[in-house]
C-alpha cells in the first residue's frame, strides 16, 4: 500500500512532480511493483488527480476519505475488508526505494514463528551532525535486539559522554504490518508522546506494540522539499 495525498503541508503537489519524464508517485509505484515481492500494489489516495494518475497508466488505486490524519489510518481504511496477513506501507515520495530492504521486513516476519512482532520498518545510521540535529530527520533508538525504544525529532541519544560508543539512526517511513495491528492503530485515539512529535508510529510504542527495526545501508531521497526533488534529478 502507497499512500498518498497531494495536499502535503511542505510541499503541496510534490507526487505530481516531473522525475525524469515520470512523476514522482508514478515512480514510486513502478518501483515498488518492479520488486516482485508483492501479490498486490495499490495507491491509497484521497486526490482524483493523483487517482487518475496511477490508473491512466495501468496500474492500481483506491480512493479514500480526506479526513485522515496519517498514512497508517488510510491504509487500514483500504485494507479494513482485504484478506490479507501483512501489509508493506511504501511512502509516496520515496520512488528509490529497494528490493532488498522491503525483502529485509518481509523476512521479520517469517522468522517470527510466534507471532510477537506487530510491526517492522527501516533505519539508516547517519553520522552527519545537521541531519542528526534536523528536525525534519526521524531518528530512532533500539534495544540490544533491534526493538525500537523510541523516536523523536530531537537528536536522540544525548551524548553526555562523547565515546560511549552510541550510534545515530534514522527512521525510513516504510512500514510492515501485521494487518491486526495497523486496524488496532486506526482505532486507538492519539496520546500525548505522538501529538508532542508528530510521529505516528510513536503510537504503537504507547500502546506496547513491539516495532522491529531494520538497518539498512541504502538510504535514498525522500521527497519533502522542492531541493529534495531536485537532488532526486540529479540521481535518476
Amino acid at each position: 500500500m502507497i499512500p498518498a495525498r497531494y495536499a502535503a503541508s511542505r510541499f503541496p503537489g510534490k507526487l505530481m512532480q516531473d522525475l525524469g519524464g515520470k512523476t514522482v508517485i508514478l515512480r514510486t509505484y513502478e518501483a515498488t511493483v518492479a520488486t516482485q515481492l508483492f501479490d498486490d500494489v495499490f495507491v491509497v489516495t484521497d486526490s482524483d488527480i493523483i487517482y487518475q494518475e496511477i490508473i491512466s497508466h495501468g496500474g492500481k488505486a483506491m480512493m479514500s476519505k480526506k479526513e485522515h490524519d496519517c498514512g497508517s489510518d488510510r491504509i487500514a481504511e483500504a485494507v479494513e475488508f482485504l484478506d490479507v496477513d501483512i501489509v508493506i506501507n511504501v511512502q509516496g515520495d520515496e520512488p528509490f526505494t529497494d528490493k532488498e530492504s522491503l525483502r529485509k521486513l518481509i523476512e521479520v516476519f517469517k522468522e517470527d514463528q510466534d507471532k510477537s512482532i506487530d510491526l517492522a520498518s527501516l533505519m539508516v545510521h547517519i553520522t552527519n551532525e545537521d541531519e542528526i540535529k534536523n528536525p525534519n530527520t526521524v531518528k530512532v533508538i533500539v534495544d540490544k535486539f533491534n526493538f525500537a525504544l523510541y523516536f523523536s525529532r530531537s537528536p536522540i541519544p544525548y551524548l553526555r559522554d562523547k565515546d560511549s560508543g552510541a550510534k545515530y539512526f534514522k527512521h525510513k517511513g516504510v512500514y510492515a504490518f501485521r494487518k491486526e495491528a495497523v486496524l488496532d492503530f486506526y482505532k486507538l485515539p492519539m496520546l500525548p508522546l505522538e501529538a508532542s512529535e508528530k510521529i505516528e508510529c510513536i503510537r504503537y510504542l504507547e500502546y506496547g506494540k513491539r516495532i522491529k527495526m531494520v538497518e539498512t545501508d541504502v538510504e535514498g531521497v525522500e521527497i519533502d522539499t522542492p531541493e529534495d526533488l531536485e537532488r532526486a534529478k540529479k540521481i535518476w
